[in-house]
């Protein structure tokens, strides 16, 4: 059936549910004086729409009224509808006349309505009908609402119970902030459950703790700001161990600080670790530097002591292995010095001024050496700690090793996005294939790398989010490609 012409222009009303600002009625009923009167009286208040159109029942509107004709056709696809808005109150409204109306219509209406009716009492029948509707969308708005933060609580919830590091969450008021809440792996970290809740955390400290640590949290604290440290603790049982422990303040709506939240996390595989490297890096640049200085000495008294003789082929030897082994030393000092930039703030760098200085420098350096640098004008500044000593390296390890007999490095500079891109070719001898397989695939007891300066240059890129690649140049020679990001 088509529309009645008279109906207003469709619109896309929202879902049930979320009802209008100006409620829409349906007026479900057949031409003629009843239904003009009826239209009359109620566009005073709501939006009114006629229809004879049975497809019109599934669309939006907050009550519909039928004559008794239009029920009589309709009151099937009417249960349908009250059916599929059960969540939400849907009211219809039987306008009855003269005509007699068989079986129960109460079953299919919440309301009927004798004609003739003074406009009055229609307006405040509609309007109870329709407060009524509005108020349950508004509920069960609400109730969506409400239901879908509790399911989004419980699954914060258990992300945080079942988070791989321990969480706290304490209180700020109250004498040392007591803990109120706890997860499973704090608990699994530290031993304490429950009975640490309505406490606070001085329970894993103990003799070893550091005092200028805890000295650290607490000033943090009281300040009502972040912090961050590595701290020894102590669980239920004694074990001592180290806890990477960071806590942030939690704010309500007025930005006033009301909790603190804790995480912990078990460092002291990485601690141990950390203080293995350090024995080992002070055995390597002090004491085995210290001793191949006392060889180099003596290899050297040594050579003395045959005058013009000829030196026998082993003291050469000797002397060619305790120059790569305090170069060794010197390398592990030098990557030392580069990667711990933890707490420096390092500063901005015009590299493309940088790289011309460092030109300059080799150009005197290595004078048999053919230098060129490429480069457009644009922006090249970038804030990566220890990019300068990594391209130094390069560019060292391209001259000093390149036999060729017009040996020449290639410097290209280029701005990608928001990457510079660094590649350095030389026309040497090339990096055996065994150190770029290494770089690739990391190193083992069979295949280790001799040069730890491209480990340097790698270190750094990578330590920045980078890229770092080692390919062969043709004919002859060596490409190591750098991208970094812009600053």
């Amino acid at each position: 059936m088509v529309p009645d012409p008279s109906a207003p222009p469709e619109r896309s009303p929202p879902e049930i549910g979320e009802p209008e600002a100006e409620p829409r009625i349906l007026l479900f009923m057949q031409p003629g004086r009843d239904r003009e009167l009826v239209t009359e009286t109620l566009s005073e208040q709501y939006q009114v729409e006629t229809t004879t159109d049975v497809e019109r029942l599934q669309g939006p509107f907050d009550c519909c009224l039928f004559d008794t004709a239009e029920f009589r056709r309709v009151a099937g696809t009417v249960q349908s509808k009250r059916d599929t808005a059960s969540a939400v109150f849907l009211p219809f409204v039987l306008l009855l006349g003269n005509d007699d109306i068989d079986g129960e219509p109460w079953e299919y209406v919440d309301d009927i309505i004798d004609l003739p009716v003074e406009k009055q009492t229609l307006h405040a029948r509609i309007s109870n009908l329709v407060e009524r509707r509005r108020t349950a969308a508004q509920l069960a708005i609400r109730e969506r609402e409400l239901t879908k933060t509790v399911d989004d609580l419980r699954l914060k919830e258990r992300a945080m119970d079942e988070a791989p590091v321990g969480i706290t969450i304490a209180d700020r008021k109250g004498k040392d902030n007591p803990l109120l809440y706890i997860n499973d792996e704090f608990e699994q970290l530290t031993g304490y459950g429950t009975e640490i809740v309505g406490a606070d955390c001085r329970r894993l400290q103990g003799e070893e703790t550091s005092t200028e640590t805890t000295a650290t949290l607490r000033s943090a604290i009281d300040a009502e700001e972040a912090v961050s440290v590595d701290i020894l603790n102590y669980s239920k049982n004694g074990r001592k161990f180290w806890n990477k422990l960071d806590i942030a303040p939690l704010t309500d709506d007025t930005g006033t600080v009301t909790h603190y939240a804790g995480f912990q996390a078990d460092i002291t595989s990485r601690k141990i670790k950390e203080r293995r490297v350090e024995v080992l890096n002070r055995v390597l640049s002090h004491n085995l530097r210290n001793k191949m200085n006392v060889i180099d000495g003596y290899t050297t008294i040594l050579r003395d002591a045959f005058g013009d003789e000829e030196i026998p082929e082993a003291v050469e030897h000797i002397e060619e292995a305790t120059a790569d082994l305090i170069g060794l030393t010197d390398t592990v000092q030098k990557i030392e010095q580069t990667l711990d930039t933890e707490n420096v703030d390092p500063p901005t760098v015009h590299l493309d001024h940088q790289i011309e200085q460092l030109v300059d420098a080799f150009e005197e350096q290595f004078p048999d050496t053919t230098f060129e640098l490429t480069q457009t004008d644009e922006s090249y500044r970038v804030c990566v700690p220890g990019l300068m000593t990594a391209i130094e390296e390069a560019l060292e390890n391209a001259a000093t090793h390149n036999d060729n007999s017009e040996p020449a490095v290639q410097i290209s500079l280029a701005r990608r996005d928001d990457w510079i891109d660094v590649e350095i070719t030389d026309n040497g001898p090339g990096i055996p294939n065994q150190e770029i397989e290494v770089l690739r695939h990391g190193e083992t007891p069979l295949e280790h790398a001799d040069r730890l300066g491209i480990w340097l240059i790698y270190w750094v890129v990578s330590k920045e989010g980078g890229h770092f690649s080692v390919s062969d140049a043709e004919p002859t020679g060596t490409v190591l490609e750098l991208s970094v990001p812009v600053e």
